[in-house]
């Protein structure tokens, strides 16, 4: 057996830490060097200008928690060509584990190309996608502190909130707004609201406004409801940052014909226009397609960026979702499938919208139905969530508008096969079908 050719001779690996990393490279003379950096910044920029002494062109480091984000944007601002692997994808050497073993092991297979770098979309993607995470992170404790009001109301004994199906529509924030400014009073609540379009009758409303408004609850209370609009405003803040990162996305054309946006906004949702930044930045209108909303699209577009090339085809694409099955073969027959887990954004977007398919009247509703009733709802979600990421691949790559005929079923294919099921139910009974002239 010949021994492995060497594909990558000016190379580096990085063994990373939360306070060290270990380096080994290939220096110019063609001998594998060792160095040892702390963390901090300037310790970063040292181990960069050694990697670029060395004539070093690209470099390997392992996915450790979120320590190689750091270093892997100086060395990109640095022009190397830098590798980010997933550590289920290699083992260690069988020895000792040390830093010197690890970044010696990942050195000699990224010099003999046997490593696979994971998908790091660029750094304007990067960036929306930590701006969607914050804003995430904000949006569920403004969740939290609604379940705390909701909480606090129970222990008053008030039990609007029974009736009205959501306090945090307009009617019950002046409810709520109303009782921490110290107004106790049913009818001085009741006349807060527009009574009218509620199913509930006055009578009940009154009813459900009476309880006991201690002070130290209606102060608790009064808190809770500061935090909410801090959060409220917070995220406000984050939509103006995430609609700047969009436009550096766009050309100054496309940011001047987009119009602002009109009407009401829904709770969650964004106060621009961003379907028509979506449609400028992919180059096709992806919200066309059934399950595909504007939040879902933002999520994918943070961590698949529009470059489709990066993926040869759909099923590679599909396959790094984790969208498709994976079957175990041996001995020539396939004993399972392997099941994989996932946090990847794009990949709980894809599924959301496959998931929000069960009452669409599309084609891809139909089929959603359809498969649900055979394989169950589990396998369902991800057979659809996987078609609709294809659609997806093909739209931005191609460049071509959503067309249903190219999904819709063959209603002539799918009667036969039911006239095929029928016959063959009937003939195991004894039965012969004819056809009617």
């Amino acid at each position: 057996m010949g021994h492995f050719g060497i594909i990558h001779p000016n190379s580096a690996a990085i063994d990373i830490g939360s306070m060290l990393m270990m380096v080994s490279y290939t220096d110019r003379e063609g001998l594998i060097q060792l160095a040892e950096f702390n963390c901090f910044t300037e310790s970063l920029h040292k181990l960069a200008d050694l990697l670029q002494h060395a004539g070093v062109k690209i470099v390997g480091m392992e996915a450790t928690g979120s320590y190689w984000q750091a270093l892997f944007n100086i060395l990109e601002r640095r022009g190397l060509e830098v590798l980010v692997i997933n550590p289920s994808h290699f083992r260690n050497v069988d020895a000792q584990k040390t830093d010197v073993n690890d970044a010696q092991w990942l050195h000699q297979l990224l010099t003999h190309g046997l490593l696979r770098k994971s998908h790091i979309a660029e750094a304007p993607y990067r960036e929306l996608r930590q701006y969607l995470q914050a804003k995430e992170t904000i949006q569920d404790q403004k969740s939290t502190t609604l379940n705390r009001i909701h909480k606090y109301l129970g222990l008053m004994n008030i039990k609007f909130q029974n009736i009205i199906s959501d306090i945090e529509g307009v009617n019950g924030m002046k409810l709520l707004r109303a009782i921490c400014d110290g107004k106790t009073e049913p009818g001085e609540l009741l006349n807060c609201i527009n009574y009218k379009l509620f199913k509930a009758s006055p009578e009940d409303l009154l009813s459900s406004f009476k309880g006991d408004y201690s002070a130290h609850l209606v102060n608790i209370l009064s808190c809770s409801m500061n935090e909410y609009d801090f959060y409220k405003k917070q995220m406000l803040v984050y939509e103006g940052y995430i609609e700047e990162t969009l436009k550096k996305l766009c050309t100054d054309e496309q940011i001047a014909c987009i119009p602002n946006k009109k009407g009401l906004v829904r709770k969650n949702q964004y106060h621009f226009n961003l379907k028509d930044y979506l449609h400028a930045i992919f180059g096709v209108d992806l919200t066309e397609v059934e399950g595909l909303d504007e939040i879902g699209l933002l999520a994918i577009l943070a961590v698949t960026g529009t470059d489709m090339r990066k993926w040869p085809t759909a099923a590679h694409f599909a396959s790094w979702l984790n969208l498709s099955p994976r079957p175990k073969i041996t001995g020539g027959k396939i004993v399972g499938y392997e099941k994989r887990f996932t946090n990847n954004p794009a990949t709980q977007a894809f599924r959301m919208a496959a998931q929000s398919l069960w009452q669409s009247k599309g084609p891809l509703g139909q089929q959603y139905r359809q498969m649900a009733v055979r394989k169950g709802t589990p396998k369902t979600i991800k057979a659809i969530a996987r078609k609709i990421s294809v659609i997806f691949y093909n739209m931005v790559l191609k460049q071509e508008p959503y067309d249903k005929k190219k999904v819709q079923q063959d209603t002539a294919l799918v009667e036969a096969k039911k006239l095929a099921r029928l016959e063959k139910e009937l003939a195991k009974l004894g039965y012969s079908v004819k056809k009617a002239a």
